[in-house]
């Protein structure tokens, strides 16, 4: 399993050099675009910010020029279940961002392989920075590490005080929970040459922007049911999506939080939500929100009752579960992806902005201007990849 390294440089005078790393996944779900464009998004946040990256080490990720600025890019790669490898990346690293993961909500990859890569990964990864003296290290966790719970039970504008769900049906979300946890104990942990390495957990909520490929492919069905988007969510089942430059900034205040000797003592150990002044609304409306300016329309209802889709669900699980000895089918929708679609489940960012200093830098409006811009690009795309089908 080869996992991209993102490496920077981070330069201030007289402060020692910041290095670090960022790491994201190369896998049969390709890039996970919504997080990659948090690191091409970040690097501008640092330059709004006034720090210097004068060197980037990367592979095969595209920065934008604007991105880039004056910073200098070079390519690495490596299997992140190779301890070896990893602890040649973290030589001389101060700061860790871990934000690779497989994410899988229908079935599509095995246990197994999940496991491997979201919490064997992040357990090498943090005894390579054991080894290798790593200070700092920024985990990415994920909002369905704290739910919904299969019983659909609503969470409205919740907080880090609020109890996670005791039952996470996907793989996805006890993989990354698991992760989170081990992230979170590793905090303190004493290094080779005598340090203590802080760590801390991210739990953004869904993430959209530029490169979003989930908003992609809500826009392909769309295009392939004449421009009407699908209903799958009910209207009151909000949540409350982050943009992804507003996550990447989240990001860059848990960094340096880690770095400020006073805030360290209050961040390192924690985990934080991570949203925005996004409108809570349903999965589906917000699809809408953000497609509407081209064209798009939506479903006025679910496409059947919602018990029937439940019970549609149950039964290809069963059909699923008789042909796993013989073929390994995934179907695109199951009872515990409808559970999530219709509950409502929102938490608010109050404790970043107290102990992180998070605010965020893109409104609504900007956020849903930009990825409209990038939806309007894409489109014409789109329709000729399908039309080529």
């Amino acid at each position: 399993m080869f996992f991209h390294l993102l490496f920077v440089c981070w330069h201030y005078p007289h402060i020692s050099t910041v290095k670090l790393i960022c790491i994201f996944s190369k896998t049969m779900f390709n890039i996970d675009l919504h997080h990659l464009l948090i690191l091409s998004i970040w690097l501008s946040s640092i330059s709004a910010n006034q720090a210097v990256l004068p060197v980037v080490t990367v592979f095969q990720l595209s920065v934008s020029p604007e991105a880039r600025g004056e910073t200098r890019l070079s390519v690495l790669e490596g299997d992140i279940r190779d301890s070896d490898f990893l602890c040649r990346a973290c030589r001389g690293v101060s700061v860790v961002f871990h934000i690779a993961s497989l994410i899988d909500v229908i079935g599509a990859l095995d246990y197994s392989e999940l496991y491997t890569v979201n919490v064997k990964g992040t357990q090498l990864l943090l005894e390579a920075c054991v080894r290798e003296n790593v200070v700092s290290f920024v985990y990415t966790s994920s909002i369905e590490v704290a739910g919904p719970n299969p019983a659909g039970d609503p969470v409205i504008n919740g907080d880090e005080d609020t109890a996670d769900a005791s039952t996470l049906k996907f793989a996805y979300s006890r993989t990354k929970k698991e992760a989170e946890r081990r992230s979170l104990e590793a905090n303190g942990e004493r290094l080779q040459n005598g340090g203590r390495l802080a760590t801390v957990a991210l739990r953004p909520m869904y993430i959209y922007g530029e490169g979003c490929r989930f908003l992609l492919g809500h826009m392909a069905d769309g295009i392939a049911n004449r421009d009407v988007l699908y209903r799958t969510s009910a209207r009151e089942a909000r949540v409350n999506p982050v943009y992804v430059g507003n996550a990447a900034l989240a990001h860059l205040q848990a960094a340096r939080s880690l770095r400020d000797v006073d805030r360290r003592a209050v961040v390192a150990g924690n985990v934080y939500y991570v949203s925005d002044d996004t409108p809570p609304v349903s999965y589906c409306d917000f699809n809408h929100a953000v497609m509407a300016p081209l064209g798009f329309r939506i479903q006025e209802k679910h496409m059947q009752p919602l018990w029937l889709l439940h019970v549609f669900c149950f039964l290809l699980e069963v059909l699923r579960f008789c042909l796993q000895p013989f073929k390994h089918i995934a179907p695109p929708l199951n009872r515990q992806l409808l559970v999530m679609l219709n509950t409502p489940f929102s938490f608010g960012y109050q404790k970043a902005k107290r102990d992180l200093g998070y605010a965020p830098r893109y409104t609504w409006e900007e956020a849903r201007t930009h990825t409209v811009e990038w939806l309007a690009d894409q489109l014409p795309k789109e329709r000729e990849r399908l039309r080529a089908k």
